[in-house]
């Protein structure tokens, strides 16, 4: 099982219909689901306290999401990156060794929380570019499909 949680509702009709068609495709390889936490509502500037309280906020509510014995995965710019088929590798060891169950986080625009960094298994760095956070739930959803059809050796991955 593949959870992504991810802070904010992706309202852009055109992002939806892309993560529906990444999600439909990956669902004959691994079961997978996208849950979104509410985002804490911020003006532009805020002192380094107010951010922190933004964060902590969502925090709380990523790590409600997140089950005990889930291996979690947080696009976190500080990550490690990986390559594609590093990528598969990496879920193909966690759901062999480790649990089958993998929950990647997608933080708020102000970053993750000191707990839920805490909780990390690991940390993946997706690109070192700036996307907007609707945008990264496709780029993550086409990575997830691109990993399974290499551990499936179907042919997707050029």
């Amino acid at each position: 099982m593949i959870r992504i949680i991810a802070v904010g509702k992706c309202r852009e009709k055109a992002m939806r219909s892309l993560i529906n068609e990444y999600q439909k495709r990956l669902q004959p390889l691994v079961k997978s689901e996208l849950i979104e936490v509410a985002d804490e509502i911020a003006p532009q500037t805020l002192s380094r306290a107010q951010m922190e309280q933004v964060k902590d906020r969502e925090g709380e509510r990523i790590l409600k999401k997140i089950r005990p014995n889930d291996f979690v995965i947080l696009l976190d710019l500080q990550g490690l990156m990986l390559s594609s088929e590093e990528l598969a590798e990496k879920i193909d060891r966690v759901q062999t060794y480790e649990t089958g169950d993998i929950t990647f986080v997608i933080g708020g625009s102000l970053g993750l929380s000191e707990k839920v960094q805490l909780r990390a298994n690991f940390r993946w760095q997706l690109s070192s570019l700036t996307f907007p956070h609707q945008l990264v739930r496709v780029l993550l959803y086409e990575q997830l499909y691109r990993a399974f059809t290499i551990l499936h050796h179907i042919p997707y991955h050029k």
